[in-house]
């Protein structure tokens, strides 16, 4: 009996996102243009800052690797979901089950850390204005998202393993994608230590990422009531509000999913925030970098103008 349990599931099965039959194709269509807008967003903020001489900044440089996030994150999930769709079914593979879970997870903590990356940034350009240019340094730009990335993807690597070499006895997920919590309900085994490895991590992760983030807008905040000049202040505030805004609608949407009680929880509830956090948020992070930034449209006049110039 106990070799049958060893046997392992070719498919997985999905949950859906909605279990009305009537909603299937509407949700279809909100999903494509959500991620067709999610794809033209982040790629158009890829290329532009890459184009473009004015964006060859330490910002633009955060802003880019936030893009390239944004763009693998709603990619590991929704292309497969649309052709489900497409395909009337709610399956995947054993194998794609363990890739989109090590890309998941990689893409939302990279996510977590280039966001404190970022606020840093912020707080060297506001508190250290002479020194900017210096301290940020092509050197420690790489440094600040690259080693985030060999840590997000090392520990992607090690939960998925863990999952993935034991034994499971069911192939219904309880979730739309393959996400490591529903994903450990269906092992055999008592998972108890892969569980409290999660905790742990998800917690380091959420909570020293988040730090970052409030120190350095608590020592932004103290900079910018210090100054005299009433423009001076309105300035600093303006090169902060978007990515203010990213980090209180992500961490805001995180904490959310994960701080309230057990009790709170519903099936559905945590589907509606997952898909905020997988896609919309993916979604409208381009948007808020684009729609209130003038060196962004500058940056686009130009380039749709004379784009051979802007390599210059």
């Amino acid at each position: 009996m106990g070799r049958q349990n060893l046997t392992v599931p070719t498919d997985l099965i999905l949950s859906a996102v909605s279990s009305l039959p009537e909603l299937q194709l509407p949700l279809a269509w909100i999903f494509l243009i959500i991620y067709m807008i999610t794809v033209t967003g982040n790629l158009g903020m890829i290329i532009l800052s890459k184009l473009d001489s004015h964006l060859c900044t330490p910002m633009y440089f955060f802003i880019r690797h936030l893009a390239y996030i944004d763009l693998g994150d709603a990619t590991t999930i929704y292309p497969k979901m649309l052709v489900n769709f497409v395909m009337g079914q709610n399956t995947i593979s054993y194998h794609a089950c363990a890739v989109q879970m090590a890309f998941f997870i990689t893409f939302i903590i990279s996510e977590l850390f280039v966001l404190s990356a970022m606020a840093y940034d912020r707080y060297v350009a506001i508190c250290n204005p002479l020194l900017y240019s210096v301290i940020m340094s092509q050197r420690r730009c790489h440094v600040l998202v690259g080693i985030p990335y060999l840590y997000c993807t090392m520990q992607a690597l090690m939960i998925t393993s863990k999952i993935f070499l034991l034994t499971f006895c069911s192939s219904h997920v309880g979730h739309f994608y393959c996400d490591n919590v529903p994903v450990l309900l269906m092992l055999c085994s008592n998972a108890r230590d892969i569980e409290l490895l999660i905790i742990l991590f998800s917690a380091f992760n959420l909570i020293s990422s988040l730090l970052i983030v409030l120190l350095s807008y608590v020592l932004i905040l103290s900079a910018i009531c210090r100054m005299k000049s009433a423009e001076g202040r309105r300035k600093a505030f303006s090169t902060c509000a978007s990515h203010l805004t990213v980090v209180v609608v992500f961490y805001g949407t995180l904490l959310f999913m994960y701080v309230q009680p057990k009790s709170a929880h519903s099936f559905e509830t945590d589907k509606l925030t997952s898909v905020f956090y997988t896609l919309v948020i993916p979604m409208l992070n381009p948007l808020i970098y684009s729609f209130r930034n003038k060196e962004v449209k500058n940056a686009f006049h130009r380039v749709v103008r004379n784009p051979c110039e802007t390599r210059l």
